[in-house]
């Protein structure tokens, strides 16, 4: 059986932790948690191992920063001899309501400045990725950077559980289904 890898983007330092841009992180803590393993300090970033229905996957968090993400999956994806078909990230996605979780295997980066390193990394735009929406209609368009970098609001924050749960099922159904399964059971609900 082939390995899958899941890579959460997001920003080291606890100071991000809660933050939007780091929403991939937080779905990595939830499917470890769920999983009952720990991370470990390794290159380029954290990672945890696990087996979900007899697929071996390895979840990553880079500590690269977000600029730079696409150094540390390069290094992930040729050490453990991933498939491009197997590698899913996990990442906020600002053009996305709120909580709305969308699955796809190909795309543009669409300004993203984690998936721009990763595409630069892999000389490609064809790689699975899970978007987290954490768009809003209030906020001002010239302070994206300040948003994305923002505490989630509170109204966000009582919603939060509910989508890292249905966020964490689509991960699961990606390392067992594949992503068309996963698209068609998840995506637009």
């Amino acid at each position: 059986m082939k390995k899958r890898l899941i890579v959460g983007l997001g920003n080291i330092s606890d100071k991000y932790y809660n933050t939007r841009h780091n929403i991939g992180f937080r779905i990595l803590d939830n499917i470890a948690h769920q999983k009952e393993v720990k991370f470990e300090s390794s290159n380029f970033g954290e990672t945890a191992k696990f087996s979900h229905k007899g697929r071996e996957t390895l979840l990553l968090k880079p500590n690269t920063y977000m600029n730079l993400s696409g150094n540390a999956v390069a290094f992930w994806i040729k050490k453990e001899k991933i498939e491009p078909d197997n590698l899913l990230i996990v990442l906020d996605d600002l053009h996305l309501p709120f909580g709305t979780l969308r699955l796809k295997n190909k795309g543009s980066s669409a300004g993203h400045n984690g998936l721009k390193s990763i595409e630069e990394s892999l000389k490609t735009t064809q790689y699975n990725r899970l978007k987290f929406g954490v768009g809003n209609d209030n906020f001002d368009k010239n302070n994206q950077v300040e948003f994305v970098l923002g505490n989630w609001s509170l109204e966000e924050e009582n919603a939060l559980n509910e989508r890292l749960t249905k966020a964490t099922e689509m991960v699961f159904s990606f390392v067992f289904a594949g992503t068309t399964n996963t698209m068609n059971l998840f995506n637009g609900k």
